[in-house]
């Protein structure tokens, strides 16, 4: 194409650019669907049937599925997980053994977010040393955090900076419910927003546009700049 000359380096780059902003654009559409997904999900397991401790293993996909337990909790071995922030705070969640009576399974309730602004002060909870019955459901993460260090503090509570629910159970000596289950607001939990997914569809969406966008800015000024080049190399 004698009209055509963009030069080897314009073309080395848009080579190797290109396919790198379409591929993140089709990335966000991708995960768009995937939270489209989660999210009917969530909403078609909060009106289905409740289920006990006792069956949440023997579900293909227990995730979002709603739990009743009846029992009471271990107040002596509690968790705190660090680093969790709601509204610009910084605080923890309260994790606590429960056992549950009707099946005598042990589960791992997260029973909320606290508050935990000056470190030199332990933060603040109670645990009810009545029985209980309680709603909850499981959280199944999509897949294992990247951590750096996955040492836990010593002493009770216990500081944590990741769940592993099955290396929890190991330190307690326990055989519990492999699944995290997030209680539902009530009495018994603190603050219980838990955030289904951090980003919404629509935000995926977005995204998506920006790069396709900048993957068509990118082929518009190539085409522009080798028809330039073009021209002037004939004048």
């Amino acid at each position: 194409m004698n009209g055509f000359k963009p030069g080897l380096v314009p073309t080395l780059v848009v080579l190797t650019l290109l396919p790198v902003l379409v591929w993140l654009g089709f990335w966000q559409l991708e995960r768009g669907e995937q939270k489209r997904d989660m999210l009917a999900r969530q909403e078609a397991r909060q009106q289905a049937a409740p289920v006990g401790p006792e069956q949440i293993e023997q579900l293909a996909d227990p995730a979002y599925s709603r739990i009743y337990l009846q029992g009471s909790f271990d107040s002596e071995h509690s968790f705190l997980l660090d680093s969790r922030t709601r509204d610009g705070q910084v605080g923890v969640e309260l994790l606590q053994p429960f056992q549950d009576q009707p099946s005598g399974r042990w589960v791992l309730v997260n029973r909320g977010w606290i508050p935990w602004p000056d470190r030199r002060i332990p933060p603040k909870f109670d645990t009810p040393d009545r029985p209980l019955k309680l709603a909850a459901w499981t959280y199944a993460p999509s897949g294992k955090p990247f951590i750096l260090n996955s040492r836990m503090a010593e002493g009770w509570p216990r500081l944590i900076n990741h769940v592993d629910v099955e290396a929890l159970w190991q330190l307690l000596g326990r055989d519990g419910v492999a699944y995290e289950l997030r209680l539902e607001p009530g009495p018994t939990a603190y603050r219980a927003d838990w955030p289904i997914t951090s980003m919404r569809p629509q935000q995926h969406l977005g995204y998506a546009v920006q790069w396709f966008a900048l993957a068509a800015a990118l082929l518009a000024l190539f085409i522009y700049f080798g028809v330039h080049q073009a021209r002037g190399r004939k004048q």
